[in-house]
């Protein structure tokens, strides 16, 4: 059946990319979260979907200006109430020892390359023993390549935007398990349907709409992530007690 992933967590009720949002989505029944990672200026992997911290912090400036200390100081709940740190993905590493998600990591280096940043994540994940809980994905496909070829065991997948002609084989190309499609490129079933008879996962992005939920369910798609796990629980076990 079709695996629910929170999009940068619990994201349409808590701040997105927070302990907060994840220990939510997690608690809401969702079966994996997504997350983003960038560099500080030290080389430590924090958890953060813009390159600048302005849209979801109080700071302002590029996540690559901030020491890893500096950043932790910046409150990433910009809606009023408690304080919510930036975590680093060892707090989010550390967390999932207590539970059996998946999780994937999207590498936020499409605009700057933070050189080393996949071997950090790679040295973690097997700190950890999470390889066969996470997922890589990336806009910049040279990433994942280079994902693959540091750790093949470790699932890739890449993630676009524009449609993609026959993108089974694409990924097949690119040794990567599955693909992470705007919803929105998926304009047909047979899209959906001929990568999985491929063999290859397909979790489109960001998928809110109760009636895109109810097509991916019935079209059993792989996964889809979205900002509203609890929305999307309530449309599987609709679906599931129908007879």
């Amino acid at each position: 059946m079709t695996q629910i992933f929170a999009h940068r967590g619990y994201s349409a009720a808590f701040p997105e990319n927070t302990m907060s949002a994840f220990i939510e989505a997690q608690k809401a029944g969702a079966d994996g979260i997504e997350l983003d990672v960038q560099l500080t200026k030290d080389g430590e992997v924090v958890v953060i979907h813009d390159e600048k911290v302005d849209r979801t912090t109080s700071g302002s400036g590029f996540v690559k200006e901030f020491t890893y200390k500096e950043i932790r100081t910046l409150n990433a709940n910009k809606k009023g109430g408690k304080n919510e740190p930036i975590p680093s993905i060892i707090e989010v590493f550390e967390w999932m020892k207590s539970n059996d998600l998946i999780c994937n990591i999207e590498l936020k280096n499409g605009v700057f390359l933070y050189e080393g940043m996949e071997e950090k994540c790679i040295q973690l994940i097997h700190q950890y023993g999470l390889s066969n809980r996470i997922i890589f994905s990336s806009f910049n496909h040279y990433s994942i390549v280079h994902c693959y070829q540091l750790d093949p065991v470790i699932e890739t997948a890449p993630l676009y935007s524009e449609g993609l002609y026959m993108p089974w084989v694409y990924a097949k190309a690119i040794c990567s398990k599955g693909i992470h499609p705007d919803y929105r490129t998926l304009l047909v079933d047979e899209m959906i349907i001929n990568s999985i008879n491929s063999g290859i996962a397909v979790r489109p992005y960001t998928v809110n709409k109760e009636a895109d939920m109810k097509r991916l369910f019935q079209l059993n798609c792989s996964a889809f992530i979205t900002d509203d796990p609890p929305v999307a629980l309530k449309i599987k076990k609709q679906i599931e007690k129908r007879p």
